[in-house]
């Protein structure tokens, strides 16, 4: 028999589990990152250090952006999340929560997005976060990411939006700086996303997503990660000439940073074994956080 206290205690489980299964509807890890780029932004386009109300607003607003997109994300792939192991574990896949309500839940929040961010900073950020969401959704999940290998570089301008709604939440527009911050992202999301398409390159086999790894191989991937990791250096050093706002400080970093994803870029292309991208993957998002970390200290001390 059970008592009351046990019912208590097993009620106030199950709304724990059902409210963690909510959370991870919206990939809160991943959004972390795209919170730090989205307050990069901000800063890049203060020159200074903004007010905490203005950055409150924006991650608040970039926060349900993102966890609305990832939720639509996980409620149209419920059929390829249980054939990955890297997935199969998501709330919806496992029917934790039906897909109606993912779907429900992640219209809401950009929803709720667009509002706050339209009333507590200006339309142009708004209509950005939903452009975000309309890219990662609507381009990269339902289109592009089942029928071709540029998946994942089209589909990544997606993940470059965030510090142009930072940079638009300050003036309500955008420069030249600010489309340098989005060009850093998407040059930067093809090797990182596809060392970890190295790793799980089985689990997208089983899926029949074409990812880059899939259908061209191991060594053709390893080569577009060490031209995209030039590129994505290259931009982040040119970034200087479009702010001169920025000084030594950033440019130190960047070339530091960028020197350190070569060279691991290199070593894979080289002859390291397939297990080495997993140390790509991990550096190339220590790389991207640390360097929008510099943007904002040199901005602030600037």
């Amino acid at each position: 028999m059970i008592t009351t206290g046990e019912t208590g205690q097993t009620g106030r489980s199950g709304v724990r589990s059902t409210i963690g299964d909510y959370v991870a509807l919206t990939k809160p890890r991943v959004m972390s990152l795209l919170l730090l780029t989205a307050t990069t932004g901000i800063f890049a386009a203060e020159r200074g250090v903004p007010s905490g109300w203005l950055i409150a607003n924006v991650l608040i607003g970039g926060a349900l952006a993102s966890g609305g997109a990832s939720a639509l994300n996980m409620w149209f792939e419920e059929d390829l999340d249980r054939r990955m192991g890297r997935t199969k574990a998501r709330p919806v896949a496992l029917r934790r929560i039906n897909s109606r309500n993912a779907f429900v839940f992640g219209l809401l929040l950009n929803v709720a997005s667009f509002l706050l961010l339209w009333t507590t900073t200006n339309l142009l950020a708004a209509s950005l976060a939903m452009t975000g969401t309309v890219l990662y959704f609507g381009l990269y999940t339902v289109w592009l990411k089942r029928i071709t290998v540029h998946n994942i570089v089209i589909g990544g301008a997606a993940g470059a939006i965030p510090p142009l709604v930072g940079y638009a939440a300050v003036n309500g527009t955008l420069t030249l700086s600010s489309w340098y911050l989005f060009a850093i992202i998407f040059f930067w999301t093809p090797p990182h996303f596809w060392a970890l398409a190295l790793m799980i390159k089985n689990d997208y086999s089983r899926a029949g997503i074409p990812m880059l790894p899939v259908v061209h191989g191991d060594k053709q991937t390893k080569l577009q990660i060490l031209l995209y990791s030039f590129l994505v250096v290259a931009v982040s050093v040119l970034y200087t000439t479009a702010d001169d706002a920025l000084g030594y400080i950033y440019l130190t970093g960047a070339l530091v940073l960028g020197i350190g994803l070569i060279y691991y870029s290199v070593r894979l292309y080289i002859g390291a074994p397939r297990g080495f991208a997993w140390s790509l993957y991990r550096y190339s998002l220590l790389y991207l956080a640390a360097l929008f970390v510099i943007v904002m200290v040199d901005a602030s001390v600037g």
